[in-house]
């Protein structure tokens, strides 16, 4: 049975980058790509092309990170899978008529989405692929097709939340996936099919869901073979992003938590995938995993997600905190979060291909621990306090600008 490096896919032109090469022409395949979020951030992508609009949001756009080696907005190419056919005008047409996108934007980018709607093939459903080794091979080619226009490519997975998936014993390792292939069983999930795809063909792989995705110890083997960074997962956007800034203040200042209770009303496509019980779990179980760890103890307290078909690609988030005081006096704080999730999302995944390929250019490999700022359940870290990542995304931003531009 083929190991990963006697596997006969040969990585694309993004896996002989070498340390020291200039950013080029940065090629973001999004899985999921005519989805709310993947078309704010390819309307947005275009703004900023043009200098239509500035870069509020935008993490790379902040004076204290270091943006040596980031590929210029102009030099960024969006390309990418989806099951859905609704062309990318149709949905930045429904994203304006729901406050998401300013209308005059979406005017004066239909060009861009015009050629990025030719950049995109078709995905795959789950239980669709009676034969999943030839659907990676048909997906990675898709992949490798794309990276041929560009310097380098970075793979992000913005697709709809998939329920817990244990690809068990087929994938333990390697060999046991191709075996599993061989016997005709398909163990892997929709997103491990594409994170799969994204590593055969040379792609660094960022998970900004929480489905499983590269987190398959079949995968992890591939991607220390091929020698790929790969970041996620599940972003943090909204309540989390609030929570990893609070939490840490209780903590330092010896004020006992005692329950954290948080609703979530989610409207759009997200809402409506996360309406699924099982799909839900997996958004809750990232959720409350950093909080606790933040405070070092179970905190008790029912976590709601539910799904308010109204709001549209809108989000509101109640939080009530109960913890003692001094002397066990018993205090409250409340807080509530109302955002947008598409716009709260577009820079990060934009800013994410940023560094990645700067990353990929600085020779990173496995997973990329200093991006945890970015996510709720952080690859290849147990930090999830926002200060503390926050400094260290930037002492490791300046290591790779270092590294791409001596």
């Amino acid at each position: 049975m083929a190991s990963p490096s006697t596997s006969s896919d040969s990585p694309s032109t993004t896996r002989g980058t070498t340390p020291g090469s200039t950013p080029g022409t940065l090629g973001v395949w999004f899985l999921g790509a005519r989805g709310s979020l993947a078309t704010t951030a390819t309307i947005g992508l275009g703004a900023l092309a043009a200098r239509l609009t500035d870069e509020t949001g935008c993490v790379t756009g902040h004076p204290d990170l270091d943006p040596r080696g980031l590929a210029s907005w102009a030099d960024i190419v969006v390309g990418g899978h989806d099951v859905d056919t609704v062309p990318l005008a149709k949905q930045a047409e429904r994203l304006v008529a729901g406050g998401v996108v300013p209308g005059i934007l979406a005017e004066r980018v239909a060009g861009e989405l015009e050629a990025t709607e030719a950049r995109l093939r078709p995905g795959v459903r789950a239980g669709e692929a009676t034969d999943q080794r030839a659907v990676v091979e048909q997906l990675a080619g898709d992949i490798r097709e794309f990276a041929a226009g560009v310097d380098r490519v970075v793979v992000i997975d913005v697709s709809s939340t998939e329920a817990p998936h244990d690809a068990g014993a087929d994938a333990a390792t390697w060999a046991d996936l191709e075996a599993a292939w061989a016997a005709g069983r398909a163990p892997l999930s929709p997103s491990s099919t594409y994170a799969c795809a994204a590593l055969l063909a040379g792609a660094p792989y960022v998970a900004f869901t929480p489905s499983p995705g590269i987190d398959v110890p079949a995968l992890l083997e591939l991607a220390a073979d091929r020698g790929l960074p790969y970041a996620g997962s599940d972003g943090k956007t909204g309540e989390t992003l609030v929570k990893s800034a609070l939490a840490p203040m209780f903590s330092t200042r010896a004020l006992a938590v005692r329950s954290w209770t948080s609703i979530n009303l989610l409207g759009g496509g997200d809402g409506s995938t996360l309406a699924d019980p099982a799909a839900r779990e997996s958004k809750t179980g990232t959720k409350r995993s950093g909080l606790e760890s933040m405070l070092g103890h179970d905190v008790p307290g029912p976590m709601h997600i539910d799904y308010v078909e109204d709001l549209g690609d809108w989000k509101t988030a109640w939080d009530h905190v109960r913890f003692d005081g001094f002397l066990g006096t018993r205090m409250t704080m409340q807080f509530t979060w109302e955002g947008c999730d598409s716009a709260l999302a577009a820079p990060l995944v934009l800013d994410l291909a940023r560094l990645t390929g700067r990353a990929v250019a600085a020779g990173e490999t496995g997973a990329l621990a200093a991006l945890g700022f970015f996510f709720k359940s952080p690859l290849g870290s147990q930090e999830h306090r926002l200060a503390q990542q926050w400094d260290t995304l930037l002492a490791w931003s300046r290591e790779c600008a270092d590294r791409v531009s001596p």
